[in-house]
């Protein structure tokens, strides 16, 4: 993840929105790309001032809610076929076992799966075209849709910016402190260390004294 931020600080605000919204549409569609990873990226880069966190988070609502469309169509035209094609070339991520997981999901919460699956990797990528190809129908998919892409975008990036704010003002303020406390604790634990070793020679001392001195009575 470190690298994906290290090179997202490298590209001009507009550009990284625009990889926001195309990584997540992609992963929407049910192609597996790191859309979390780049939402996280971001919101990080948002807390260091790089880019904006309002347009982080619409990105990303909007990647996720195009995305899941579209992959909604493509599922409700291709069906199950669609999904096993899907599940032999990304066998590790849309393998059956992960198909028949997303199913079981779809079949115990409905339409609900659709919101919080946008929160969980495998449906995130499946919800759109398994929908689709379940028929279930298209507002409904919509309305859960919208909601969970709006709640997981503007969640996570103002979640991650409020925390990555929170701890540089915290580091800041006690940068100094920190390093003192540091100090002290390096120190205390020399000492300890130390007197700790000394007690323990101390206490080994007389048993290797003893024999010496038996032998010089007799």
């Amino acid at each position: 993840m470190l690298d994906v931020q290290h090179w997202l600080s490298a590209l001009p605000p507009g550009v990284v929105y625009l990889i926001v919204a195309g990584v997540i549409g992609v992963e929407s569609m049910g192609v597996p790309l790191p859309g979390e990873i780049v939402l996280v990226s971001s919101a990080l880069l948002a807390a260091g001032g790089v880019v904006e966190p309002e347009w982080v988070a619409a990105a990303a609502a909007f990647g996720a809610i195009v995305g899941d469309s579209i992959g909604y169509a493509v599922g409700r035209r291709g069906g199950r076929p669609l999904l096993a094609r899907l599940g032999r070339r990304f066998p590790r991520h849309l393998g059956p076992a992960q198909i028949a997981r997303a199913e079981e999901s779809f079949a115990r919460y409905g339409v609900w799966a659709v919101f919080f699956g946008r929160f969980v990797a495998l449906l995130r990528i499946l919800a759109g075209p398994l929908a689709g190809a379940l028929h279930v129908p298209y507002r409904r998919f919509l309305l859960a849709n919208a909601a969970g892409g709006l709640v997981w975008a503007f969640g996570t990036t103002y979640l991650l910016f409020s925390v990555g704010r929170a701890a540089e003002h915290w580091l800041k303020d006690l940068s100094w402190a920190g390093l003192v406390v540091a100090i002290l604790a390096g120190l205390g634990s020399t000492w300890w260390l130390r007197r700790r070793a000394h007690r323990l020679a101390s206490a080994e001392a007389p048993v290797e004294a003893e024999p010496v001195r038996a032998g010089s009575d007799h």
